[in-house]
C-alpha cells in the first residue's frame, strides 16, 4: 500500500485503487500513526491528538475501538496496525508515505545542488514536488499537533521550490522562471532568497531596472514589517545589478561563496568543536535580532563565553569581543572596550572622574556604527559594565550589546538567556542513544581527545551517564572529567567524583586561573557573595531536589527581610535557579556550599530543622490524599519526594526513631498511590532495624506500617503483627494513617470465618473510628469483596455501592477506582458484560488521572479477566500484556504474576498448553510469599497448572479448551 498526506489523506493499493478509510476521526488516527510510520506512538499521544485537552471518559477504550475499525478498513492481507505495550505502531515502510519520500528526495536534491550537479538537482527536486496534491494534511488540520507538522512540511516545500529554481537558474532557465518567481514573491514577500532569485533572473534577461525596483520593494517591506535592512546576500545581488555585470557569479549562481560576507568578525578562535546548545543558540540569535541588550547568565562553567562567541560569529556585520575577566577595577572597563575596538584614548589630561573621557571617546566612535559588542565575564565589575552599557546604548542607536555574566546587568530592556547544564537523558530513558544528548556527546568528544579509542558502549554507558548527571551537565566540569581519562579508567573517574574538587583540578593552562579547576570556578562565585548570601547558600544545601520559597524560609531560619534579599541575590548571581516555583542548586555548587555548612558547624542543626519541616508536611499531605484535592497533593508530594526521602534517611542514620517511623507512617499511602513498593520497602526496613523486634512505646501504629511496607518486597522473616482483627483491636484511637487498615487486610488477609466475620470486624472498626467517612467506605469495600468471594452477590453489590458512595463523597479517586474494579468483576460474574465494561471504563479513567502505574496494571489485569470471561481472547491478551509491562516497571511482583497467569489462561484457551505452562511457571518465580495477596495469587497459579496437567493427560493440546467458568479464570 501507499499512503498520501501531502494533500487530502489517501490510501492506495499497488494497482492504484483507493481504499476508503472512513470518517474524520479514523483518518486522524491514520495520519497520527503515519507521521511516525514504523515507530510506536503512545496511547496518550494518540488520545491527545484525537480528543484534545479534554478527552471523554473512557478515551482509552474509544482508542481501542478506533484502532479496531482502522484494522478492518485496511485490507486483511496487510496487518499494519500493531499493538505494543507502549502504544500502537503502523508497520509500514516510511518510503511508502509520500511525506517521507518527499523529504528524502528534497534532501538529495539539496545535496546535488551543493555539489554543483544542477541537472540532477533539478530533476530530483521536480520529482519531490510532484508528490504534492494540495496543502499538507489538509483534511486533518484540526488535529492536535498536526498544524505544526503541516507548517514544517510547507516550509520544506518552499525550500525545495527555491532549491529547484536555484538549479534551473544555474542551467540558464532565467526567462521561464520569472512568472513563477513573481508569484512566490507576492505570496512570501519576506523571503529574501526568492526575491534575490527574481532580481538575478531579471538582470540576466537585460531588465536591471525591474531588478532594482524589486530590491527597493524588499528594502521597504523589511523596514516596515520587521524594522530591519536587507541581508548581506541580497545587498550583494543589488550591488552586482548596479555594476551591470550579468556574467558575475553572484547573478548566475555558479559560485555560492560569492554571497558570503567578506568581513570576518574578530572573535577568539576555538580549538574544539561546539557541542550542544542548539536551542540556546537559536534563542540568542533571535533575541539579537529583536533586542539591543542580551545577557547570557548562568553559573561558572556553564559555557556562557563559548555560546556568546558562537552566536556572535553567526551575526552579519561588525562584531567586537571584549574580555573583562582580567580586570581588577571596574574603572578599567571603558578602556578595555576602546582597546578591543582598536581605538586609542586620545586625551592628554587626566579625566575628572574615572572612565569619563574614555566613555565620551567611545560614544563618539560608536555613534554612527552598526556593531555588536560582546562583553564577556562581567560579574566582578557588574556595576561599571551596566553604567557603560546604559550610556552607549542610549547614545548609539545602531549598537547592540551581548554580555555574559553570572548575574544580569539590571538595565531596562535587557533580555536574559539563562544557561545551566547541557541536556541529559531523562532518568527513565533508554541508554541506546545516550550519546545523542549534548552532555554525553561533549564528554565523548573530549574523552576521545585524550584517549582516542574511547567510545560509549553498553558496558560503560551507565558510568558515563553517572558522571554527566553528577556534574549537572556543566560543560567545564565535563571537560575536566573527560581530561582525566588520560590517566584513569572511566569507572574510576565516576567513583572519585565524591571528591570532585580534588579530581577535577587539572584544566587548560591557557585558561584564566579561575577556569582551570572546578573549585576555582565555584570559589570565584562564592567570593562575590555578601555574608547573608553565603549564610543562606550553605544552609540551602540541606535540601535535596530543590525547595519552595516557604520551605527555604522555614528551614534556613533567617529573618524574613534578610532571607528574601539573600535569596534574590543568590538567584541573580546564578547560585540558585528558580524553575517551576522551586529554588535549586547545581550539585557542584551544592557540594561546595555543603563544605562551608560543615565548616560553620551548622549541619546537625539544619538537618533537624529540615526533618521537622518535612515530617509536618508529610502528615498534612497524607490527610489531603483522601480528599478531593488528592491530585494536587500528589503533585506536591512528587515535587518533594527527594526531600522527604532524604529527611527519612538522615533521621534513620541519626537514630531518631520517632521521626523516622513517623515519616514511614505519613508516607505509606503516598507510596502506595505512586506504586513505589520497592523503595518504600527498603526505607521501611532500615527504620524497622532501628525500632527493633517490638513496637517502642507510643509507636505501635508506626511500627505496624514499617512491618507492612517492608513485607511488600517479599522480605524474609519479619515481626508478627497477627491478624487484621488483632491489629484493629490493638488500636486505642482511630489510626492517624487510616491506610494502615487496607495494608493490614492485603498483608494478612480477611478474617478466617468468611463474610460474617468480616462484618463483625467492620462493626468493631466503626465503634473505634466513629463517623469517619473514608474509613467506613474502606470497611464497606472490604465487606463487599468478602461477600463477593462468598457468592453473596446481592449483599456484595449493596456493600460495594455504599463504599463507592462514601469514596465519592470524600473525593478519593483511588478508593472509587478500587471499588469500581470490584463492581466490574461482580457484574462480569453475574453475566452482565455491559455493566462490567461501564464500571471498568470509569475505573480506567480514574487510574489515568492518578497516574499510578501499579494501579493501572491492576485495572488492566481486572479488565483482562472480564474480557477473558466474555470470550474476547485478543482483547484480554492485550490487557494482560499491558499489565505485565507496567507491573514489571513498577516492581509489583503480585501483578507481574497475575498478568502472566492471565496470559497463560489465554494461551490455554487457544490450545497452546506449552506456552500456558511456561507462563505459569514463570509466574511462580519470586515475590509471592510473605503476604496474603501474593499467597492467593500463588494458589490460583497452582490451580491453573493442575488444569493444564489434566488437559495434557486428556490429549487436549490439539484443540481449544472450554471457556473458564464463573468460579475462576
Amino acid at each position: 500500500m501507499r499512503f498520501r498526506v501531502l494533500g487530502p489523506t489517501q490510501v492506495l493499493l499497488a494497482d492504484g485503487r483507493e481504499i476508503a478509510v472512513g470518517g474524520p476521526r479514523l483518518r486522524a488516527l491514520l495520519v497520527l500513526l503515519l507521521l511516525d510510520a514504523g515507530r510506536v506512538v503512545s496511547a496518550e499521544r494518540l488520545i491527545d491528538g484525537l480528543y484534545g485537552e479534554h478527552p471523554p471518559r473512557g478515551a482509552a477504550n474509544a482508542l481501542q475501538s478506533l484502532v479496531s475499525r482502522l484494522r478492518q478498513a485496511l485490507p486483511a492481507e496487510h496487518s499494519t496496525v500493531e499493538f505494543h505495550p507502549a502504544g500502537y505502531r503502523l508497520a509500514v515502510d516510511p518510503a511508502d508515505v509520500d511525506a517521507y519520500r518527499f523529504e528524502r528526495l528534497a534532501e538529495a536534491g539539496r545535496r546535488a545542488l551543493a555539489d554543483g550537479d544542477w541537472p540532477r538537482s533539478a530533476a530530483v527536486l521536480r520529482e519531490a514536488l510532484e508528490l504534492w496534491r494540495g496543502p499538507a494534511l489538509a483534511d486533518v488540520i484540526d488535529v492536535a499537533g498536526v498544524p505544526a507538522q503541516a507548517a514544517r512540511l510547507d516550509e520544506l516545500r518552499l525550500a525545495a521550490v527555491e532549491d529547484r529554481i536555484e538549479a534551473e537558474l544555474a542551467l540558464g532557465g532565467h526567462a521561464d522562471l520569472v512568472p513563477e518567481l513573481r508569484q512566490l514573491v507576492m505570496a512570501h514577500p519576506l523571503r529574501e532568497r526568492s526575491r534575490g532569485q527574481l532580481m538575478r533572473a531579471l538582470s540576466v534577461q537585460g531588465r536591471p531596472a525591474e531588478a532594482l525596483a524589486e530590491f527597493e520593494d524588499a528594502r521597504r517591506t523589511l523596514a516596515e514589517q520587521l524594522g530591519v535592512d536587507p541581508s548581506a546576500a541580497l545587498a550583494a545581488i543589488h550591488l552586482a545589478v548596479l555594476r551591470g555585470d550579468d556574467s558575475s557569479a553572484v547573478l548566475r549562481g555558479h559560485d555560492s561563496s560569492a554571497l558570503r560576507p567578506t568581513i570576518e568578525p574578530p572573535l577568539p578562535s576555538q580549538l574544539t568543536t561546539f557541542v550542544g546548545r542548539e536551542e540556546e543558540l537559536k534563542r540568542v540569535r533571535a533575541l539579537l535580532g529583536e533586542r539591543r541588550l542580551v545577557t547570557l547568565t548562568g553559573p561558572g562553567g556553564a559555557g556562557k563565553t563559548r555560546l556568546a562567541i558562537e552566536a556572535a560569529g553567526r551575526v552579519d556585520g561588525d562584531v567586537h569581543f571584549v574580555e573583562l575577566a582580567g580586570l581588577a577595577d571596574g574603572s578599567d572597563v571603558p578602556q578595555a572596550v576602546l582597546s578591543a575596538l582598536g581605538l586609542r584614548d586620545a586625551g592628554l589630561r587626566a579625566p575628572a572622574e574615572p572612565g569619563r573621557q574614555s566613555t565620551d571617546r567611545l560614544v563618539e566612535a560608536l555613534a554612527e556604527r552598526r556593531l555588536l559588542l560582546v562583553l564577556d565575564n562581567c560579574e566582578h565589575v557588574i556595576a561599571d559594565v551596566a553604567r557603560l552599557a546604559a550610556r552607549l546604548l542610549g547614545a548609539c542607536p545602531a549598537l547592540r550589546v551581548l554580555a555574559t555574566s553570572r548575574e544580569p546587568l539590571g538595565l531596562a530592556g535587557e533580555a536574559l538567556c539563562p544557561l545551566s547544564g547541557l541536556t541529559l537523558p531523562p532518568p527513565d530513558a533508554s541508554t541506546d542513544n545516550a550519546d545523542g544528548y549534548a552532555a554525553v556527546s561533549l564528554f565523548v568528544q573530549r574523552a576521545a581527545d585524550v584517549a582516542p579509542d574511547f567510545t560509549v558502549t553498553a558496558a560503560n554507558v551507565d558510568v558515563v551517564l553517572r558522571i554527566c548527571r553528577t556534574l549537572d551537565g556543566l560543560p567545564l566540569a565535563i571537560e575536566l572529567a573527560a581530561a582525566r581519562l588520560r590517566a584513569l579508567p572511566v569507572a574510576e573517574v565516576a567513583t572519585r567524583l565524591d571528591d570532585r574538587f580534588r579530581l577535577l583540578s587539572m584544566g587548560s593552562r591557557a585558561a584564566s586561573p579561575r577556569h582551570r579547576t572546578l573549585r576555582a570556578v565555584v570559589e570565584w562565585s562564592w567570593d562575590l557573595l555578601d555574608d547573608a548570601e553565603r549564610r543562606l547558600a550553605r544552609r540551602l544545601t540541606v535540601f535535596a531536589g530543590g525547595a519552595t520559597l516557604e520551605a527555604a524560609g522555614r528551614v534556613s531560619g533567617l529573618p524574613t527581610a534578610e532571607f528574601v534579599d539573600a535569596l534574590s541575590g543568590l538567584a541573580d548571581k546564578s547560585f540558585v535557579e528558580l524553575t517551576g516555583g522551586r529554588y535549586r542548586m547545581l550539585e557542584t555548587v551544592r557540594a561546595f556550599c555543603a563544605e562551608r555548612l560543615a565548616e560553620a558547624g551548622e549541619a546537625d542543626q539544619l538537618r533537624r530543622a529540615h526533618t521537622a519541616y518535612f515530617l509536618e508536611f508529610a502528615w498534612t499531605a497524607s490527610d489531603h490524599l483522601r480528599r478531593a484535592e488528592q491530585l494536587h497533593w500528589l503533585r506536591r508530594l512528587d515535587a518533594e519526594r527527594d526531600n522527604l526521602h532524604a529527611a527519612l534517611r538522615r533521621a534513620t542514620a541519626a537514630g531518631d526513631a520517632s521521626d523516622a517511623a513517623g515519616l514511614v507512617a505519613a508516607l505509606s499511602f503516598y507510596w502506595w498511590l505512586r506504586g513505589m513498593r520497592g523503595e518504600a520497602a527498603r526505607l521501611a526496613a532500615n527504620v524497622l532495624d532501628l525500632l527493633g523486634a517490638e513496637a517502642p512505646p507510643g509507636l505501635s501504629e508506626e511500627f505496624a506500617l514499617c512491618v507492612y511496607n517492608t513485607s511488600l518486597a517479599g522480605a524474609g522473616h519479619l515481626p508478627s503483627l497477627g491478624t487484621q482483627r488483632s491489629v484493629i483491636r490493638s488500636l486505642d484511637r482511630p489510626p492517624r494513617q487510616p491506610f494502615l487498615l487496607y495494608l493490614s487486610g492485603i498483608s494478612t488477609g480477611p478474617p478466617s470465618g468468611g463474610a460474617e466475620h468480616v462484618e463483625e470486624l467492620m462493626r468493631e472498626l466503626r465503634r473505634l473510628v466513629g463517623p469517619d467517612v473514608w474509613i467506613n467506605a474502606l470497611g464497606a469495600m472490604g465487606s463487599g469483596s468478602a461477600l463477593m468471594w462468598s457468592g453473596e452477590w446481592d449483599r456484595a453489590r449493596s456493600a460495594l455501592t455504599t463504599a463507592l458512595d462514601g469514596f465519592r463523597s470524600t473525593g478519593d479517586r483511588w478508593g472509587c477506582m478500587i471499588t469500581l474494579g470490584a463492581l466490574g468483576e461482580l457484574a462480569a460474574w453475574q453475566g452482565d458484560p455491559e455493566t462490567a465494561g461501564a464500571h471498568m471504563d470509569e475505573a480506567m479513567g480514574l487510574v489515568e488521572a492518578l497516574g499510578s502505574a501499579v494501579d493501572q496494571a491492576d485495572m488492566l489485569r481486572t479488565r483482562g479477566e472480564i474480557r477473558l470471561r466474555a470470550g474476547d481472547l485478543a482483547a484480554a491478551r492485550d490487557d494482560f500484556a499491558g499489565a505485565l509491562l507496567l507491573a514489571q516497571r513498577s516492581g509489583a511482583p503480585e501483578f507481574v504474576a497475575s498478568a502472566r497467569l492471565g496470559l497463560a489462561q489465554v494461551a490455554r484457551l487457544r490450545g497452546d498448553l506449552v506456552e500456558a505452562r511456561r507462563l505459569c511457571e514463570e509466574a511462580l518465580v519470586g515475590g509471592l510469599t510473605g503476604w496474603y495477596v501474593g499467597e492467593a495469587t500463588r494458589s490460583e497459579i497452582i490451580l491453573v497448572l493442575d488444569e493444564i496437567t489434566e488437559q495434557e493427560k486428556a490429549g487436549a493440546a490439539s484443540r481449544p479448551g472450554a471457556l473458564p467458568s464463573a468460579d475462576g479464570a
